[in-house]
């Protein structure tokens, strides 16, 4: 099998180099971002320029998973959902066993709102998404980004669904959600946390 080689400018000083860098040799930033860890304390400045080189990258090698899904943290850190979504999309094209994608992809789906506030399409797809990441890997925080959907959206509107947040909620503690996973959680979704979650 033969491997495509990806070259781009580092975001941080503008040098040449390849994508399975992980360091840059001259500034010492990191070239490709890979978790929203690697973005949760860059400026908008930073985004810009990082989501800037990996949309330069992309245009010569679109279907690069790795350059997709950096793309996708930069805009879902800025708030661009429709266009972190549309990156997170690609990225699953090519990258159909990653369950971050699919997490990801489902909080872009609620766009910063509260779940109440969406249309049931947009919660069908989360829930879809959410679906795939937990076939995946039965993490505790997408157990627990299903038993929000469930209360926010179905429990306040009075709808009946199953498993009920209340059994989401004890599979997230099965699955060993933590804490400060729930706090990260509630401040990429950009709401506040229910009381009885």
């Amino acid at each position: 099998m033969a491997y495509e080689v990806v070259e781009l400018e580092c975001p941080g000083c503008g040098r040449a180099i390849a994508i399975d860098t992980k360091q840059c040799p001259s500034c010492f930033r990191e070239i490709v971002i890979t978790s929203f860890n690697s973005v949760a304390s860059m400026t908008a400045l930073d985004l810009n320029k990082y989501a800037n080189s990996y949309r330069k990258a992309l245009s010569g090698h679109p279907d690069n998973k790795e350059l997709n899904i950096a793309v996708a943290f930069c805009y879902l850190k800025l708030r661009f959902y429709d266009k972190a979504l549309q990156y997170f999309e690609k990225a699953m094209e090519n990258d159909f066993d990653n369950p971050e994608v699919y997490f990801y992809a489902a909080v872009c789906l609620l766009k910063g709102k509260k779940a109440f506030c969406l249309v049931h399409a947009d919660i069908d797809r989360a829930e879809e998404y959410l679906g795939a990441a937990v076939m995946i890997e039965p993490k505790g925080i997408y157990y627990y980004f299903w038993a929000y959907i469930k209360y926010d959206y179905y429990y306040r509107k009075h709808l009946q669904t199953s498993p009920s947040y209340q059994e989401e909620l004890a599979l997230a503690r099965e699955a060993g959600v933590l804490p400060a996973d729930i706090q990260q959680f509630y401040e990429l979704l950009g709401v506040p946390k229910p009381g009885c979650l």
